[in-house]
């Protein structure tokens, strides 16, 4: 039984790594909802650890007027019509709708709100793509087939340098993947082994863990089937879990494995290519829950009455959708920087990230270009439990081995208490990559078709510093993007010394250290001490 429930837990914990977009859906937000808004709200006035946006507002910005900030989010899609968020979309003024020019010259065709890397003019989408370990190694595998190392020319020995990493991560990635699906198939058939048993002895189409303990029987046998269906339950099992459980595998063996799945081809772009036109403007499909999730942290409509409040109070999101079911690809990224740039964005925010970069010089030259355009770009730390000093994340604040660039910001997740849980257990960190850390932990945000959600990620703590850097921006127009970094950071709520468990979403007896040695400030963001700080800078 207790390797069951391990497995059952090692499970449930890949699912959530993998989808944190699991939990429940709802329409419905009542005052006793502890999740309703917490990421607003104070430490000290609520003892609540969010970053207390509300207490900057009630008690310093309101009297003072706001002017309108565009954030671009690169994302897997955004429900633009959702009711807490249509009010708070981009509109490309430039660009007539639907009538199929291109009348901003900026080579793309009734871009009214963002734009969707991965579709083609016909209206086709990419929902499911590879991961880039196995583009990589299905790119180089005849190449560097049987070849010695020490034979290859400077240019070759780079690419097999990421060829061999690819390959070492894949194959593990692979026997996982297999791993996996043959327990989790074992899993099935014991688990609807003692289900069937326990219904056909009660005469039900269903039963409940409730229903469980009314059996009364002297069968042993009976009794273990009793028994192990009560532990399942108890550690959180639903028939619901099994169906991820299952697509969870396919996904990963059908599409972010398979050597012989190729999405890209409906596109038909020039991978190295910049300036080859591709896409649609249907910033929606075929799967917008992430992106949704990520805007309506930082634009849902504050105190409209439905819904929940998000940080910024004015202003407009660019919808940018370029990431899969799956890994994206290094231009898709590089583009949408542009794109975002070019069409007057302040901020973007990418709760996204991958092991490899095969073209980093791409997505490098974007961000450079960010850099020197001032717009401050908003990072994920992801979501592996890992040190991403050691182990790297793609894309990345370093453009080569000496320089970083200045318009980076790295988020880990925090929650809203304060304990040894404090730091997620499933968020990256670093003391030297990740800079600050916000909530992401049951966060309740914005789903599709005007639904609400809870979710765990740093995914969702991303946002929530993207939308205090552009509240201080729209209270604070004249400050550069360098400046709102520094102030972010420079104002965070000290928690160094604070012990909280190092994330490890694997280990079963964890660490323990200060939260000063899991990021460089040691904190998490506080709106009100960021608007605090600004306005003794401005006196």
């Amino acid at each position: 039984m207790k390797n069951t429930l391990l497995f059952l837990a090692t499970l449930l914990i890949s699912l959530n790594a993998v989808s944190q977009d699991e939990t429940k859906t709802t329409n419905n937000n009542t005052p006793d909802d502890i999740y309703l808004n917490w990421y607003n709200k104070s430490p000290m006035d609520d003892t609540i650890y969010g970053a207390e946006v509300d207490k900057a507002y009630n008690k310093l910005l309101k009297d003072k007027e706001s002017t309108t900030v565009i954030v671009a989010v690169i994302d897997g899609g955004i429900d633009i019509t959702h009711e807490d968020l249509k009010d708070n979309i981009w509109i490309n003024k430039d660009e007539i709708p639907e009538n199929g020019i291109d009348d901003d010259k900026n080579g793309y065709i009734d871009d009214i709100h963002g734009w969707n890397f991965l579709g083609n003019s016909k209206g086709e989408n990419i929902t499911y793509e590879n991961l880039e370990i196995t583009r990589i190694y299905r790119e180089y595998k005849d190449k560097f087939k049987n070849i010695d190392p020490k034979t290859l020319s400077e240019e070759d020995e780079k690419l097999y340098d990421i060829y061999n990493q690819a390959r070492l991560i894949y194959f593990k990635n692979l026997n996982e993947a297999l791993d996996y699906k043959t327990r989790m198939e074992n899993f099935e058939k014991r688990f609807n082994d003692s289900y069937d048993t326990i219904l056909a002895f009660t005469n039900k189409d269903t039963i409940s863990i409730y229903e469980l303990d009314s059996i009364n029987t002297d069968d042993a046998k009976i009794i273990n089937h009793i028994n192990y269906l009560k532990r399942l339950f108890n550690n959180g099992f639903t028939s619901d879990v099994l169906e991820k459980m299952k697509g969870y595998s396919k996904e990963k063996i059908e599409y972010h494995l398979n050597l012989d799945f190729y999405p890209r081809d409906i596109i038909g772009d020039d991978q190295n290519n910049l300036s080859t036109p591709y896409g649609n403007n249907n910033v929606y499909a075929p799967e917008a829950f992430h992106g949704t999730f990520v805007a309506g942290i930082i634009a849902a409509k504050r105190n409209n009455g439905i819904g929940i409040n998000g940080i910024a109070d004015n202003v407009q999101i660019i919808a940018l959708k370029v990431v899969p079911n799956g890994d994206e690809r290094d231009k898709d990224v590089a583009k949408a920087i542009r794109y975002a740039v070019d069409n007057g964005a302040r901020i973007i925010n990418m709760s996204f990230g991958k092991e490899l970069s095969p073209q980093k010089q791409l997505v490098d030259e974007a961000i450079l270009y960010a850099e020197e355009k001032g717009v401050l770009l908003v990072h994920a730390a992801g979501n592996d439990g890992f040190n991403i000093d050691i182990v790297k994340q793609y894309p990345t604040k370093n453009i080569n081995d000496v320089k970083s660039v200045s318009n980076w910001i790295t988020v880990g997740a925090s929650s809203m208490n304060n304990d040894l849980e404090f730091v997620a257990n499933f968020s990256n960190y670093g003391k030297n990559m990740v800079d600050i850390f916000a909530p992401g932990v049951d966060i309740k945000s914005l789903a599709p078709e005007s639904k609400y959600d809870i979710a765990n990620g740093t995914s969702f703590s991303a946002p929530v510093v993207s939308g205090v850097a552009a509240l201080l921006l729209s209270y604070y127009p004249e400050l550069t993007c360098s400046e709102i970094k520094s102030i972010i950071l420079n104002s965070s709520l000290d928690f160094s010394n604070t012990k909280v468990y190092v994330p490890s979403e694997y280990s079963i007896k964890r660490k323990k250290t200060k939260f000063k040695k899991l990021s460089s400030t040691g904190g998490i963001i506080s709106a009100y001490e960021a608007v605090k700080l600004t306005e003794e800078m401005s006196k």
